[in-house]
């Protein structure tokens, strides 16, 4: 078949997927926004970059649906391109349906079968908006505004033959309308690669190495923010490393933010949570290390005694399952996506996301007792292996759901 991948960010969460199609013998070509720097070996097209996001005070509740059509415009106007000077007519197009690329390509291509990736449907009220209220904003032009963005999901789901979410959470935040066309498939955990190795040693990009045998902290986020639960680690830091005065603390993510506002002032959420707990933390044990390698979090998720992953109810990171399947202990926070894959004191722990002293007891107590969590370690493994394995589970399901066997 000729199957067609679209990510603004290819190849995002088509990392695995698009190779495996191509060893099965299909055509396999990808569209992507023109500024994407990520590389592939699939053959990639790109539409134009959108322009500058719409003003607000212009589209006022429908900014978002603004924005998410003019990328649609942009991306249908290269498939136009594709069609009518190259010939190309695809058979499968699957694409990730959060930034409206898919909008207006079964115009384009109304003789192809049309998959999204449905990764989560905004709710003004149960999901992630109004969780921390330290964050929250009550008002009823919150609650407008989060429905008016609900627009382009809407539209993208209306007019798909099928859709994928990676876990029952986030498929279940979809309307019942369209629950029943959505197959729940993890994108994959390489359990073969993300494996427990007692030798396992990582070099920080300030040159600090710690081993298996030390005692690490680790956290991981793509940026340090509140909806990751920064705020709420940070805040319990102090504590963990009065108790722990060997332990080592390694927290992965960049300074900027994926999800949630920005923080007001030119500080980032990084630094404002380290400037609140600055004076009562020992600096030369926390290690900051921007984006690391995927090499080294590996190496990291291998060394590391205790994994913290803490989360609104959101999209889960891959990171958390990946810890699991290296064979750190996680402590996890208390909500729908974490615990959909934890249960406490069987394959993890799970602690109030706005408890900071609950999240230092944990973690001192994982850190302290590595002998007695051995069995958790395991078991979290286990989970991920028997569940969300890449090459035996995922991949298989991945590859029947794109070529119309799911």
């Amino acid at each position: 078949m000729k199957i067609l991948l679209v990510h603004q960010n290819f190849p995002g969460q088509f990392l695995r997927l698009a190779p495996a199609l191509v060893e099965r013998g299909h055509e396999v070509c990808a569209l992507t926004d023109e500024r994407n720097e990520r590389t592939s070996p699939i053959l990639t097209h790109r539409y134009r970059k959108p322009e500058p996001r719409p003003d607000p005070t212009a589209t006022r509740f429908g900014t978002t649906f603004t924005e998410m059509t003019d990328r649609a415009h942009r991306a249908a106007r290269a498939a136009l391109v594709l069609r009518n000077r190259h010939g190309y007519v695809p058979d499968v197009i699957f694409g990730h349906g959060g930034w409206g690329e898919t909008l207006f390509l079964r115009e384009v291509w109304p003789e192809a079968r049309l998959l999204v990736y449905a990764e989560m449907y905004y709710s003004p009220r149960g999901l992630d908006v109004g969780f921390d209220p330290e964050f929250a904003t009550q008002s009823p032009e919150r609650a407008f505004n989060v429905i008016a963005r609900q627009g382009h999901q809407a539209l993208m789901m209306s007019q798909a033959d099928a859709a994928l979410s990676p876990t029952e959470f986030q498929a279940d935040s979809f309307p019942a309308c369209f629950r029943e066309r959505i197959s729940i498939i993890h994108d994959g955990i390489d359990t073969d690669r993300l494996r427990p190795d007692p030798s396992a040693r990582v070099i920080l990009p300030t040159g600090v190495a710690l081993g298996a045998g030390d005692e690490v902290l680790s956290f991981v986020a793509r940026n340090l923010e509140p909806y990751r639960g920064y705020h709420s680690f940070m805040r319990a830091l102090p504590e963990v490393l009065r108790a722990r005065p060997q332990a080592q603390v390694v927290i992965v993510g960049n300074d900027g933010v994926s999800y949630g506002p920005k923080p007001a002032g030119s500080r980032s959420w990084k630094e404002i949570f380290l400037d609140e707990v600055r004076d009562r933390l020992d600096l030369r044990r926390v290690h900051f290390t921007g984006h690391l390698p995927y090499g080294s979090f590996v190496q990291l998720m291998q060394a590391t005694r205790v994994h913290c992953y803490l989360t609104v109810p959101f999209v889960l990171s891959w990171s958390m399952l990946e810890a699991m399947s290296a064979g750190a202990l996680v402590v996890g926070s208390r909500t729908p996506p974490v615990e959909e894959m934890i249960t406490d004191g069987v394959n993890g722990r799970l602690v109030d996301f706005l408890d900071t002293g609950e999240i230092a007891e944990a973690l001192i107590d994982a850190l302290a007792r590595p002998q007695d969590h051995f069995a958790m370690r395991e078991a979290g493994r286990a989970h991920v292996v028997e569940n969300y394995d890449l090459r035996r589970i995922c991949l298989p399901r991945l590859i029947d759901f794109v070529e119309g066997r799911v």
